[in-house]
C-alpha cells in the first residue's frame, strides 16, 4: 500500500495528491500481455443461459478465421465446464516454456492454439470445484501467463450467464466486441436482452447474433424445419439494432464432427457474415 493511500483521511477538501479518487479517473483492470506475447483481436462469445451452443460458434468460428490465413488463438473461459479441447480432439496437458514461467498453449491439427482448464486435469472427467474469485483468477492466468505467440484473432469461449467470468474478462481482456448466440425459443428474447444490456453497462461492441439450432434440412427434399418453433431472431435483432450474423443448422454431422474432435473439417459457410464482422471489429 502506498504512502499516500496510508495517510489518506479521505478529506479530498484539503489534500493534493492526485489520486484516483481526487481525479474521478476510472481505474482499470486490464491484465497486461506478458512481453513474450501478442494478441491483435480479442472476440467474446457469450449468452444469457446454458446450452444454446456457445463452444460450437467458438470452434467453428476459430476454425474459419484460421481459414483465412491468420493465426488463431482459443481461451475456453469455461473453466467449470470446458468442452473446446474435446472438440478439437486435444487430450494432452499443458506444457511450460523452458523457463517454466508460461503456459504454453495445445495446437489443432490445423494451427488453432487452445488453453483450458481441462488439459490442467489428470484425468479429463475431473471436476473443477472452484470458486468464483479462483475461476477468475485462472483466467487472467490464461491470458496474462500463456505464451500467446502472434495471435491474430483470440476467441474467448465464455460460461453462460453475466457472472465473474464474463465481468472479468470484459474488464480484465480488450474486447474488441461480442457475438450472442442465442436459439429459437421464445425465451430468446429475454436471453439476448440480458447480454446485451451487460455489454451496454461494459461498454463492449456488440458484433451481432448468432442463431444456432435454428432449423434441420429434411435429407429428402431439402425443406427446413423449426424444430424448435419458429424462429424470432429478426425481430430481437431489429429491436436491439444487432445484426444477425448466421443461423447454424441442426445437422447430425456437425454433432459427430464435435465429439469425434474433427470440429476443424466441417464446412461452416454459414459463418460467412459472421467472419466478416469480425474481420472489421
Amino acid at each position: 500500500m502506498s504512502e499516500t493511500a496510508e495517510n489518506c483521511t479521505h478529506d479530498c477538501g484539503s489534500c493534493t495528491a492526485n489520486c484516483g479518487s481526487r481525479t474521478n479517473e476510472p481505474q482499470s483492470f486490464l491484465e497486461k500481455l506478458n512481453p513474450a506475447s501478442s494478441v491483435k483481436k480479442v472476440i467474446g462469445v457469450v449468452s444469457g443461459k446454458g446450452g444454446v451452443g456457445k463452444s460450437l460458434v467458438t470452434s467453428l468460428m476459430a476454425c474459419r478465421m484460421r481459414a483465412t490465413g491468420a493465426r488463431v488463438g482459443i481461451l475456453d473461459a469455461d473453466i467449470t465446464g470446458p468442452s473446446i479441447p474435446r472438440a478439437f480432439g486435444i487430450h494432452d496437458g499443458v506444457t511450460v516454456t523452458p523457463d517454466g514461467k508460461l503456459l504454453v498453449p495445445a495446437t489443432s491439427s490445423t494451427g488453432v492454439e487452445v488453453i483450458s482448464s481441462n488439459m490442467l486435469l489428470e484425468n479429463e472427467t475431473d471436476p473443477v470445484i472452484w470458486r468464483g474469485p479462483v475461476i477468475a483468477g485462472a483466467v487472467k492466468q490464461f491470458w496474462s501467463e500463456t505464451l500467446w505467440q502472434d495471435i491474430d484473432y483470440m476467441f474467448v469461449d465464455m460460461p453462460p450467464g453475466t457472472g465473474d467470468v464474463p465481468l472479468t474478462v470484459f474488464q480484465s481482456l480488450p474486447v474488441s466486441g461480442i457475438i450472442i448466440v442465442t436459439s429459437p425459443q421464445e425465451l430468446v428474447a429475454m436471453i439476448v436482452e440480458k447480454a446485451v444490456n451487460m455489454a451496454k453497462k461494459m461498454n463492449v461492441p456488440i458484433l451481432g447474433l448468432v442463431e444456432n439450432m435454428s432449423y434441420l434440412e429434411c435429407p429428402d427434399c431439402g425443406k427446413k424445419i423449426s424444430v424448435f418453433g419458429e424462429s424470432h431472431i429478426d425481430d430481437v435483432a431489429k429491436e436491439y439494432g444487432i445484426p444477425v450474423l448466421a443461423q447454424i443448422p441442426i445437422r447430425p454431422a456437425i454433432a459427430k464432427a464435435v465429439d469425434e474432435g474433427t470440429v476443424e473439417y466441417i464446412e461452416a459457410d454459414f459463418l460467412d457474415n459472421a467472419v466478416k464482422a469480425v474481420k472489421e471489429a
